[in-house]
């Protein structure tokens, strides 16, 4: 509501030269502030959380087997460390090393393996993926990241099995 007070008449009945004071009251306003702001916080959707794709593995495998030269395993271990080898755990093809989950650890090592699979074998690697006892949630997310991160389509969670945990134990990383 706007409310104007006008000017006080002098003794003969003649107004007086003032100005008229303008006074606007603002709570029908404050109010339809809020009923908009309101109207929008409660319309408005928020940001979805994305979930990733995770295929496990078949009981019965379907097609032909993968060769060794293509198979990569990552065995999860403690203290944010992860062994990395190629080939079979009784014998891995070269040296399996330990590395960590920065970009400069797991990235790296991904991308060179990525290339050398491709460059002898024409074919995308595989890597299977095996989380111990002593490893954390977040350390597994953080290996699904970076094969995203490293476009390798193929990929699987196991259980991890003796010969993958005495390999982390000779490396004490497990």
């Amino acid at each position: 509501m706007v409310e104007l007070n006008t000017a006080p008449q002098n003794a003969n009945g003649k107004p007086l030269r003032k100005k008229a004071n303008l006074r606007v009251d603002l709570t029908a306003m404050v109010d339809l502030a809020f009923l908009l702001v309101t109207f929008f916080m409660l319309t408005t959707t928020l940001s979805k959380p994305h979930a990733m794709d995770l295929a496990m593995p078949v009981k019965d495998p379907v097609g032909e087997p993968i060769g060794e030269s293509r198979t990569v395993t990552l065995c999860l271990g403690k203290n944010n460390k992860v062994l990395v080898y190629q080939g079979m755990a009784d014998k891995p093809l070269g040296n399996p090393e330990i590395t960590d989950y920065s970009k400069a650890g797991l990235r790296k090592v991904l991308l060179q393996v990525k290339q050398n699979i491709y460059a002898q074998t024409g074919k995308s690697m595989v890597v299977l993926v095996k989380p111990s006892d002593k490893s954390v949630y977040g350390n597994l997310v953080d290996v699904l990241d970076e094969l995203h991160i490293t476009q390798i389509p193929s990929y699987a969670v196991e259980d991890i099995t003796a010969v993958d945990i005495n390999l982390l134990k000779k490396r004490m990383a497990y």
